[in-house]
C-alpha cells in the first residue's frame, strides 16, 4: 500500500511527540522528517518531497506563512496543511493566498486531523468544522449583500452555498448528496458550476477561492502585512 508521506512541523518538542505518536497509528500514513522551525521546513520540504506539509503557523525564524509561500513555489507538489491554535479569518485568508491546501485547529479531534490528511491527499481541501461552518454562516448572512453575490464576484445560489461547505469539509459526491437529500447527478452539476463560476478546474481551488474570497479578517497586524505581500 502506497503511504501518504507527511514532513511535520512545529516548534513545541512536546507537540511534535504526539503528533509523531498519533500518526504512526495509521498504517496509511509514513512520516519522512520533523522541523523545528520556519526555515527547516522549507529546507526538507525540498530536500525530502513529502505529500504533506503538516506545518505550525506560528513556526520562529520563519513565520508559517511565509513557509507555506516559499514551499508552494519550491515544491509544488506539496500540499500544506497548517495546523494552528488560532482560526481567525484573516489569518485563514493569508494561508489560502500563500497555498495552503487546508487548516486544521490545535484542538481537533485525532481523527479529524488523520481525515484532514487524506482528504488533502486526494486533492481535495480541508478546514476545520468550526471554521467552515462560521465562514459560510456569514455568507448566508450577507448573501443580499456586496459579498458574495457582489459584481466583484460570482452570484452563487443558496444551494451552490450549501454544496461548497460540504466539499470545503471534505465530503464525497455521495456523502452531500445523502446530506442534502439530493441525486449525486445533481451535486455533481452544482459542482461544475461552482467551479464555472469561479473560474476554477479542482476541488481544493474551489475551496480556496471561497476562503480567500469571504472576506475574512484577522486583529494581528503583522498578519495583515504578511498577507499582503
Amino acid at each position: 500500500m502506497k503511504k501518504i508521506t507527511v514532513l511535520l512541523a512545529d516548534d513545541h518538542t512536546v507537540v511534535r511527540e504526539g503528533l509523531r505518536l498519533l500518526l504512526e497509528t495509521a498504517a496509511d500514513i509514513q512520516i519522512l522528517a520533523e522541523a523545528e522551525n520556519g526555515h527547516e521546513a522549507v529546507e526538507q520540504a525540498e530536500k525530502l518531497l513529502p505529500e504533506i506539509v503538516l506545518l505550525d503557523l506560528a513556526m520562529p525564524q520563519l513565520h508559517g506563512i511565509a513557509a507555506t509561500r516559499l514551499i508552494s513555489k519550491k515544491v509544488p507538489t506539496a500540499k500544506v496543511l497548517i495546523l494552528s491554535a488560532y482560526s481567525e479569518r484573516r489569518e485563514i485568508h493569508a494561508a489560502m493566498k500563500a497555498g495552503a491546501a487546508g487548516f486544521v485547529i490545535k484542538q481537533t479531534a485525532a481523527d479529524e486531523l488523520l481525515k484532514a490528511i487524506r482528504e488533502i491527499s486526494k486533492g481535495n481541501a480541508y478546514f476545520s468544522p468550526q471554521i467552515t461552518k462560521g465562514f459560510f454562516s456569514e455568507v448566508r448572512n450577507t448573501a443580499n449583500t456586496s459579498a458574495p453575490n457582489s459584481a466583484s464576484g460570482p452570484s452563487l445560489t443558496p444551494r451552490e452555498l450549501e454544496v461548497l461547505q460540504l466539499i470545503a469539509e471534505g465530503n464525497t459526491n455521495k456523502e452531500m448528496a445523502a446530506t442534502l437529500f439530493i441525486s449525486v447527478k445533481t451535486v455533481e452539476k452544482h459542482r461544475q458550476a461552482l467551479m464555472r463560476k469561479t473560474r476554477t478546474h479542482e476541488t481544493a481551488g474551489v475551496t480556496r477561492y471561497a476562503i480567500s474570497n469571504g472576506l475574512v479578517s484577522c486583529e494581528r497586524p503583522w498578519l495583515m502585512s504578511m498577507s499582503d505581500a
